[in-house]
């Protein structure tokens, strides 16, 4: 029939267009996918926060995290150096100069604990210092010439004067620790029993007494902060004898906390990094898309 060979083109015609149609619709979808991949990876964000600490050589925060240190700053957040060990322990002892322990970046070799590792260089490269494959420390705090470091293996709170040789104080189930900037015998713990006090360098420990808190920071003489397991923002300027709310309260649940002059650090459980200039009263966001 003559209209046959005519609506078999148009049959044809139109299902090459569907065809053509079809492939654009999965090219896009493809192209999209890509682009969203792309954009995640270029807009990780911090996990697993463990620690916070301003070096003073630039005056910028430094964040330990699963995938290594974060420089943040208040419009950019960019990983430090080269190296991606989960950075757990982490303190800043001088400038440039910080300390940390934790685990090698995954398929990297070395021990599965790193022990103490050092930085003099702002992160930017790591060498081992002691306990490689011996100690996990959680928690790393300095005062004068002694490191504390919580061992997450065994419990123990161990300390050092040359951060080589070790002395096994005693064992605690410690979330947090404090040392006085002026007498490095003196300790606060976090525990689940309240805080804890150490006046012999943790060898033996006393309840604090005041509110149950989480996390500490221990700045100067006259100004020890405490975030309450109620999320208030504390003050003693006794040392921990006594306590007075700030009238600030911590955002979402805080994992790490570090103070800088007038200025409070607070990172949460969701990777959030926010900055108080008012005692707690309000918070500012940081970036952390890390680019």
């Amino acid at each position: 029939m003559p209209g046959r060979p005519a609506n078999r083109r148009i049959w044809a015609i139109g299902a090459l267009a569907v065809a053509v149609l079809a492939a654009a619709v999965l090219l896009g979808s493809q192209q999209r996918e890509r682009a969203g991949e792309e954009h995640h990876a270029a807009t990780q964000r911090l996990s697993h926060v463990h620690g916070l600490a301003v070096n003073p050589a630039d005056g910028r925060l430094y964040v330990a995290t699963h995938q290594g240190v974060v420089r943040l700053s208040d419009s950019h957040a960019s990983l430090v150096g080269e190296t991606r060990q989960d950075t757990m322990g982490f303190t800043v002892v001088g400038p440039d100069h910080f300390l940390a322990s934790g685990h090698p970046a995954q398929g990297q070799p070395g021990p599965a604990h790193l022990g103490l590792i050092e930085s003099r260089d702002g992160g930017l490269t790591w060498h081992s210092v002691s306990l490689a494959g011996h100690a996990d420390f959680h928690v790393l705090r300095t005062a004068g010439t002694v490191t504390y470091g919580l061992d997450s293996t065994s419990g123990t709170l161990m300390a050092s004067n040359d951060r080589t040789t070790w002395d096994s104080r005693s064992q605690i189930d410690a979330y947090d620790l404090a040392v006085d900037p002026k007498r490095a015998d003196t300790i606060l713990a976090t525990t689940e029993r309240g805080v804890q006090r150490s006046t012999d360098g943790g060898r033996t420990w006393q309840p604090s007494g005041g509110p149950r808190a989480l996390l500490l920071y221990w700045l100067d003489a006259e100004r020890l902060y405490a975030i309450a397991v109620d999320g208030r923002i504390l003050l003693s300027t006794d040392g921990g004898d006594t306590w007075s709310p700030t009238g600030g309260t911590a955002p979402d649940t805080p994992v790490a906390f570090t103070v800088h002059g007038d200025q409070l650090f607070v990172a949460t459980r969701t990777g959030d990094v926010r900055r108080s200039t008012d005692s707690g009263s309000s918070w500012q966001s940081l970036e952390t898309g890390l680019s």
